[in-house]
């Protein structure tokens, strides 16, 4: 699937590039934030914002910054009920990534001057810098009375029970011992812009992704982890030119 996507764009771009050698007015610069959501990161991956600046006509250069949460493909969450609170199963790290990131947009269909959908294909390479932050939960060492709960960070080879797991503590409660790794990425992507008039951004930025860190990212140890991740990601983000 995620090869037919790059290609799929690959191909788009190629055959649209000749078409768009009419000109327009091009904006200076421009700023947009949104919201990230991928095939690794669950119902919200996180968010982003990014500066582009003009280049030449129907072409920018922009840099931008994206923290998102990548999640291991075989958690499981499990729900204690004489707690109330839920848990994953064996996880022993959050996995956070950040990604500053540099690339070029290239601006394939304008949108008229107070309607229509602007088309850009992009990408964008940059430094990843992986956050294993540890994943602490609640444990009852009271066998069920609940007079010994404890918050731990989560070891396989203590925290034997799942019985007696009541829940998963906030992730800020191990941010102090986060684990920093260096890694690369890169993504190819087509956006598709929106808005009332030319000045404001509102769209949506499909593509592809891969990053690759330097060692294996461990989330849950008794299975397997990996150093590569692939995902596909959907970008909803708002923003102003000028």
């Amino acid at each position: 699937m995620a090869r037919n996507l790059v290609l799929t764009l690959a191909m788009t771009l190629l055959l649209v590039l000749p078409a768009t050698a009419q000109s327009d007015d091009d904006f200076s610069n421009e700023l947009s934030y949104g919201i990230n959501l991928n095939s690794n990161g669950g119902l919200l991956g996180g968010a982003f914002v990014r500066s582009s600046w003009f280049m030449k006509e129907r072409l920018y250069r922009f840099g931008g910054l994206e923290i998102v949460e990548v999640k291991h493909p075989k958690e499981n969450r499990l729900y204690n009920p004489g707690s109330g609170d839920h848990f994953i199963a064996g996880k022993q790290n959050h996995f956070f990534s950040v990604r500053p990131h540099y690339g070029l947009e290239h601006v394939l269909f304008r949108k008229a001057a107070e309607s229509g959908v602007q088309v850009n294909a992009l990408g964008a390479v940059g430094p990843s810098l992986g956050l294993l932050i540890p994943y602490y939960i609640r444990y009852d060492y009271g066998s069920g009375l609940g007079n010994d709960v404890r918050t731990e960070a989560y070891d396989p080879n203590k925290h034997l029970s799942f019985e007696n797991t009541l829940g998963n503590a906030n992730v800020l409660t191990g941010l102090g011992e986060t684990n920093l790794n260096l890694g690369v990425h890169a993504k190819l992507g087509m956006s598709f812009e929106y808005g009332r008039y030319r000045e404001s951004i509102t769209g949506i930025e499909l593509g592809f992704m891969v990053e690759k860190f330097f060692k294996d990212m461990v989330m849950i140890p008794q299975t397997e982890n990996y150093s590569t991740f692939t995902s596909v990601y959907l970008n909803i983000y708002y923003g102003r030119r000028k």
